[in-house]
């Protein structure tokens, strides 16, 4: 079950990357429009750099610098709260400066630098720190990960509240190009005493899948049954990267849900948040 299931369910959503300010704009507007009154913790998503792209070909985003302007821009215009991630230990306070939410992404959850400063850029600033864990780790190999976060706070003299420090699960590699769910990872890793957010289009990625292996495809007819199992299993919340025109996005656009869809979408998973909520547990945990 949630451990944060008496509180609104935490929603991260938006493009992968900062296409252009416009795209932006309009993504972040029209989820403020599609989620107006939904029992949401809402941050809006975007990235100002992706720098694990399968090819060198691959789009990347604006920058730190131009990129965190225009986020900036949505604030302001929207009102909304922000997350983004970043990828060096330098970028870590810049970032956490600007957005209410940092997040490491995941192939960087097993850099010690990026994760001890991160931590400590959210502590000292008083923002939120999301994880994402791995998917070439099982969901017990996070304990190393909130280990390390863990004895930031002890160093800090400071620590996240339970609504504070999230890890995101997204899957393990299993075979060439495909990623498996492992439903029971959610529940592993909150008897570690951190939430869970489930990145439901991630989940359906498949690395290097694109076209000669030079970009990521994905299996996006696979979001929404993988998205309701998660809330059926437990999941604090949801993370899924959409966009108003999938087919032309500038990255994972195969793995993107279809913005138009969004708010539909989030009213099927709080009905199902809200019925698994009234099912206790009736056997007792692991020891």
């Amino acid at each position: 079950m949630s451990l944060l299931s008496k509180k609104p369910m935490t929603l991260i959503a938006g493009p992968c990357v900062i296409e252009d300010e416009g795209l932006v704009m309009e993504v972040a507007q029209e989820l403020k429009r599609q989620l107006k009154g939904k029992k949401v913790d809402f941050y809006f998503k975007a990235s100002f750099d992706k720098a694990n792209r399968s090819s060198i070909e691959g789009f990347r985003g604006p920058g730190l610098r131009a990129g965190l302007k225009i986020l900036e821009k949505v604030k302001v215009k929207t009102g909304l709260k922000l997350l983004t991630d970043f990828h060096t230990p330098d970028q870590a306070f810049a970032v956490a400066d600007v957005v209410d939410f940092i997040q490491i992404p995941a192939f960087l959850c097993r850099q010690t630098d990026v994760v001890l400063t991160g931590a400590m850029a959210a502590l000292q600033l008083g923002k939120k720190l999301n994880i994402k864990k791995g998917q070439f780790l099982a969901p017990w190999d996070a304990k190393n990960i909130i280990e390390k976060v863990r004895e930031v706070e002890k160093m800090s003299k400071a620590k996240f509240k339970l609504d504070e420090f999230f890890i995101t699960e997204r899957g393990v590699t299993h075979g060439y190009n495909q990623l498996t769910v492992d439903m029971t990872g959610f529940q592993c890793i909150q008897m570690m005493g951190t939430p869970v957010i489930f990145d439901t289009t991630h989940s359906v990625q498949m690395p290097g899948g694109g076209k000669d292996g030079k970009s990521t495809g994905g299996k996006r007819e696979y979001i929404e049954v993988l998205a309701r199992s998660a809330m059926a299993a437990g999941a604090d919340g949801l993370f899924m990267e959409a966009h108003p025109r999938p087919e032309k996005a500038k990255s994972d656009g195969p793995n993107a849900f279809h913005l138009q869809f969004v708010g539909k979408f989030i009213d099927q998973l709080l009905e199902i948040r809200k019925i698994v909520s009234k099912m206790p547990k009736l056997l007792p945990e692991a020891k």
